[in-house]
């Protein structure tokens, strides 16, 4: 496994030390009947403490610049979507539990008799608090001959790279999506990467630098912590089932603002995926205190409930 994943991220991801400095424009859309999941990104790079992102969405810009040691960031908009971090994440840091990945010393068996083979390192692990239990997937997929990095699917990032093309010594996924719900996919494509071979140093000259704990960041606590924060968390309520189980589990994947306002809920694993949504619809109105974490950060957790209802008609 820590071969496979050292031999994908040379392969393909951009923001190595030593990489060639470039410049990527990507658009993020879900469709045409979800305007609200749409993004533009843009980065220089010149090194890993080196290179600006500008990031733009209906409802949060960001402009990122990192020099040296300095940090320099502006923001419009009050919520970090963990739809649009997951896609950035894609972008530039495709794998990013790497080095844990690296230290779990797993076998994985890459076919190279055709690049059309992937090989996937599935797992599973337990949520949830007793004596409400769930399990949730964890898997890694690398493809062909060459190794490529497939698809990654985690409780709270995932993304699947598609149409890889040479950039450099690099081959580079000019597409990445990830679905969120059903119905509902979103995707990242590369529409322009080229090297940079003439930064202009004044887009990375730093006017301000922004302290740590004023920028915006998201940091991933238990269960058990999360209800410690509760502030204004319901009892769910279940409505009516038409096909499937009556009774059983079901978890989602929350995301809360500065202030501890849930503004996304996902569904993961459900024994009746049917009251998944009706799970989310009430949950995006719970209220956490707000997390500390060197300042305040948005706060993202794995919540996982216990139903019963009835068939309805």
């Amino acid at each position: 496994m820590s071969e496979a994943v050292a031999h994908a991220l040379q392969q393909s991801k951009l923001t190595v030390t030593g990489g060639t400095p470039f410049h990527l424009k990507a658009h993020v859309s879900a469709g045409a009947s979800h305007p609200e999941y749409s993004a533009e990104i843009e980065e220089y790079w010149v090194a890993p403490e080196k290179w600006r992102r500008t990031i733009k969405s209906r409802a949060f810009s960001q402009t990122l610049v990192a020099n040296g040691d300095q940090v320099s960031e502006t923001v419009s908009g009050d919520y970090y979507p963990l739809w649009l971090h997951d896609m950035v994440t894609a972008l530039f840091d495709p794998l990013p539990m790497a080095e844990q990945l690296k230290r779990m010393g797993g076998q994985l068996e890459i076919p190279e008799d055709s690049t059309k083979s992937n090989s996937c390192l599935n797992m599973e692990s337990k949520v949830g608090i007793a004596p409400v239990h769930n399990t949730v997937a964890y898997t890694f997929c690398f493809g062909g001959k060459l190794g490529l990095l497939q698809a990654v699917v985690t409780p709270g990032y995932r993304a699947q790279f598609a149409d890889y093309q040479p950039f450099k010594d690099k081959l580079v996924a000019r597409t990445i999506s990830a679905a969120f719900a059903p119905g509902l996919t979103i995707s990242a494509s590369v529409i322009e990467v080229a090297e940079l071979a003439k930064p202009d140093e004044r887009q990375f000259a730093i006017e301000r630098v922004t302290p740590a704990s004023e920028q915006i960041r998201s940091s991933q606590v238990g269960e058990d912590s999360a209800r410690v924060l509760a502030l204004s968390t319901p009892e769910v309520i279940w409505p009516g089932v038409r096909d499937g189980k009556t009774s059983g589990v079901l978890s989602l994947y929350i995301s809360t603002d500065r202030n501890g306002q849930v503004r996304e809920a996902w569904p993961l694993g459900s024994d009746n995926p049917e009251l998944s949504e009706a799970a989310r619809k009430q949950v995006l109105r719970w209220r956490y205190k707000p997390y500390q974490n060197a300042g305040l950060s948005q706060m993202e957790a794995v919540l996982t409930f216990a139903f019963d209802t009835r068939k309805t008609p």
